[in-house]
């Protein structure tokens, strides 16, 4: 706890407040009235210097504490704002996997009435009825007998596979036919 002075008065009149500091008169100086006197500044003492330091200090400690606040918001901002980005587009992916999975049952569908519709008595009845087809009789049947031969012949002449050689190797070659 901070200790204070404190000065008893036993007066019924209240104490005089003195000025902290006295102003210095010219004795020199005319005297003007008191309307054009102009105002000055009080000189800054030690006392004034601490309570300005405290209030810049009080006042950089806010300025940052808002700072905290505002970048604290921010981030928060961000987070939220990320978040519905996601959810949109989880959303969307379960949108086109519903449009997927009905797509599918549709093709599934088609498939089993096209497969139903393919079985041989309808084929029958479609040719007959739009392109005006018929069985074949006995009639209309013909075989044919092929005799039990070989048609494949062997080849007669012998196939030689000449690599490419380079005119230095040629030159060597026909010289050794020579000696030979």
């Amino acid at each position: 706890m901070a200790y204070r002075q404190v000065n008893y008065q036993y007066e019924t009149s209240p104490r005089k407040v003195k000025p902290e500091y006295e102003q210095k008169r010219n004795p020199y100086a005319k005297k003007k009235k008191a309307s054009t006197l102009k105002k000055k500044e009080q000189p800054i003492n030690e006392q004034n210097k601490k309570e300005k330091n405290k209030n810049e200090k009080n006042l950089k400690s806010h300025i940052k504490t808002a700072l905290y606040i505002l970048v604290g918001f921010a981030i928060l901002f961000a987070i939220s704002y990320r978040n519905s980005l996601i959810t949109a587009s989880f959303d969307r992916k379960e949108n086109l996997k519903s449009k997927l999975s009905t797509l599918q049952k549709e093709n599934a569908q088609l498939e089993i009435s096209i497969q139903s519709s393919l079985n041989l008595a309808n084929i029958e009845k479609s040719a007959s009825e739009l392109l005006g087809m018929k069985k074949l009789d006995e009639s209309q049947k013909v075989y044919v007998t092929l005799p039990k031969r070989d048609y494949v012949q062997p080849a007669s002449e012998q196939v030689l596979v000449t690599e490419e050689t380079s005119w230095y190797e040629k030159l060597i070659n026909s010289i050794m036919e020579i000696f030979k």
